[in-house]
C-alpha cells in the first residue's frame, strides 16, 4: 500500500510542476541542507512567490508533499485521501497562487534516492543544484565516501545547462564534483579566490556572526543574529550565491540574511539552568558535523567550565568506532573541560580523548539520556557552557530539555517535540 501511496504522489508532484512551471532550487549535501534551505528562502522571498519544504521532508513522501503543498497525514486514510484530491486538482486544474520557486530539500540514506527524486523534477525546471559537503555519512548503505560523493553529485549532473550548479569550495570534494558538469557553476567559501566568500568574520556570542559578504565586484558588511558556528555562514554563502545567480544585489541580500532562521536543533544558543549556556545541536550528527560543533565551543568564551555531551553518531558502518575516537581526540586537545557520552557507540568517544591525555575524572559515560541529563544538572554551575549533540536516534534533545531554563518552551525551541516523537 505504501508503495502505492508513493507512486501516486510522484505522479501528482510531476505533474503538478509540468502545468506550473516553477524554478526548482535543490539543495542536498551531508551535512547543513536544512540551514541552507532557511537561507535561500530568507533570501529571495522579499522578491519572488516561494516555498521552502518544511520539517525534513527531503524523501520520497516529503519532496512530493512539499511539491504539493501538503504534510504527511501518518496513518490517517481520510488526511491522504485530502491530500491526492489536492494534488489532482493541483495537476488539473491548478492554482494561481502555485510559488514561481521551490526550495526543495533532497535526502539520500542509500544509493539511487537521489537519482528516485528527480525523476519527479522535469529537468527544465531544475535550475539551481546544491551541494552543501560530502562527508562519511550513511556508510552502514553507501559502503564509502566515494558512492557518497557519486549520489550528492548526481543532482549537479541533473541541473539543466542554462542553470548554476552551486558548489562549496572549501569542501574537500569540490573538485570532484566540478567534473563533467553541464551548467554554470558558481562556489562558495572562506577562500577569497571563490566567487561568493565571508571576510573579517567574527563571532559575537549572543549577538551572532558578522562579517563582510564579497563577490568579484563588491563588497557589504552583513549579519546574521543569533547565529553560532562556522557552518551558518556557508549557509548564508549558499544562500548568497543563489541571490547572485538570480541577480539579486549584494546590498539587498545582507539585508534578507538579517531574517535568516536558525532551525531547532542547529547551534541554538539556550538558556540552561543554574545561569548556564547551551549550545543546542541536538538535530543530527556526523563526524564533519560534531567537530565544526566542538570547534564552535572552543571560539565562544564562558566565564565557567565547558562541556561536551555527545551522543552516538549512527549509521557510520565500519568507520564508526575511529570516527567516534577521533571526536574524543578533538575533545581533549581543544581544551574542554568536562565530556559526557551517552550510547555504546559514543563510549569510543571517552577511549579516543583518555588515550590523548583527558583526565579520566573529566569523563562520564551513560547508557541513556535521563541518566545523563540528571547527572550533568546536578554537577553543573554557574556560567557553564554546554554543548549537547548526537544523531536523531540519540535522542539528546531530551537533556537540552531537562537542563534548558525554559522547559516550557521546549515545543518551541526544541526539535522533535510532536506527538509522533514523544511516543518513541
Amino acid at each position: 500500500m505504501r508503495s502505492v501511496l508513493h507512486n501516486i504522489l510522484r505522479f501528482l508532484a510531476h505533474t503538478t510542476l509540468l502545468r506550473h512551471q516553477p524554478d526548482i532550487i535543490a539543495i542536498t549535501g551531508s551535512v547543513g541542507k536544512s540551514s541552507v534551505k532557511e537561507a535561500v528562502f530568507a533570501v529571495l522571498y522579499k522578491n519572488y512567490l516561494v516555498r521552502k519544504s518544511e520539517k525534513n521532508y527531503n524523501n520520497e513522501i516529503g519532496l512530493p508533499l512539499s511539491i504539493l503543498g501538503s504534510r504527511s497525514h501518518g496513518k490517517s486514510p481520510i488526511g491522504w485521501l485530502a491530500v491526492l484530491i489536492k494534488g489532482f486538482f493541483l495537476a488539473t486544474i491548478g492554482s494561481r497562487k502555485y510559488p514561481e520557486i521551490l526550495i526543495l530539500e533532497m535526502g539520500a540514506d542509500k544509493p539511487g534516492d537521489i537519482k528516485y527524486l528527480l525523476k519527479i523534477i522535469p529537468p527544465k525546471l531544475l535550475k539551481i543544484g546544491i551541494v552543501t559537503a560530502v562527508s562519511p555519512t550513511h556508510l552502514e548503505f553507501f559502503k564509502t565516501i566515494e558512492n557518497v560523493l557519486a549520489e550528492k553529485k548526481s543532482l549537479l549532473l541533473a541541473v539543466r545547462p542554462n542553470g548554476w550548479s552551486i558548489i562549496n569550495n572549501d569542501d574537500s570534494s569540490s573538485e570532484e564534483l566540478k567534473q563533467d558538469i553541464k551548467s554554470k557553476i558558481l562556489t562558495y567559501g572562506l577562500n577569497p579566490k571563490v566567487d561568493v566568500t565571508a571576510k573579517e568574520v567574527k563571532f559575537t556570542g549572543d549577538s551572532g556572526i558578522t562579517f563582510k559578504l564579497a563577490t568579484n565586484s563588491s563588497v557589504v558588511p552583513a549579519a546574521l543574529p543569533k547565529a553560532l558556528g562556522t557552518h551558518q555562514i556557508y549557509a548564508a554563502l549558499a544562500a548568497a550565491s543563489v541571490g547572485v545567480a538570480y541577480g539579486v544585489t549584494l546590498v539587498h541580500i545582507s539585508e534578507s540574511l538579517k531574517n535568516y532562521k536558525i532551525l531547532p536543533g542547529r547551534m541554538n544558543l539556550l538558556k540552561g539552568i543554574k545561569h548556564s549556556q547551551i549550545i543546542d545541536d541536538t538535530y543530527n550528527s556526523s563526524p564533519l558535523a560534531a567537530i565544526a560543533a566542538t570547534e564552535t565551543l572552543v571560539k565562544l568564551k564562558s566565564k565557567g567550565s565547558k562541556w561536551a555531551i555527545m551522543g552516538d553518531m549512527l549509521e557510520l558502518g565500519k568507520i564508526a568506532e575511529e570516527e567516534h575516537r577521533r571526536l574524543g581526540r578533538e575533545i581533549a586537545r581543544a581544551g574542554i573541560n568536562y565530556l559526557v557520552v551517552v550510547g555504546e557507540l559514543s563510549r569510543d568517544i571517552s577511549r579516543g580523548a583518555r588515550r590523548v591525555g583527558m583526565d579520566k575524572d573529566h569523563i562520564f559515560a551513560f547508557s541513556d539520556t535521563k541518566a545523563a541529563g540528571l547527572f550533568v544538572q546536578d554537577r553543573l554551575k554557574k556560567n557553564d557552557l554546554l554543548l549537547i549533540k548526537g544523531s536523531q536516534g540519540s535522542r539528546m534533545e531530551r537533556i537540552v530539555k531537562e537542563l534548558m531554563a525554559e522547559p516550557l518552551r521546549a515545543e518551541e525551541l526544541l526539535v522533535r517535540q510532536d506527538k509522533q516523537w514523544q511516543k518513541k
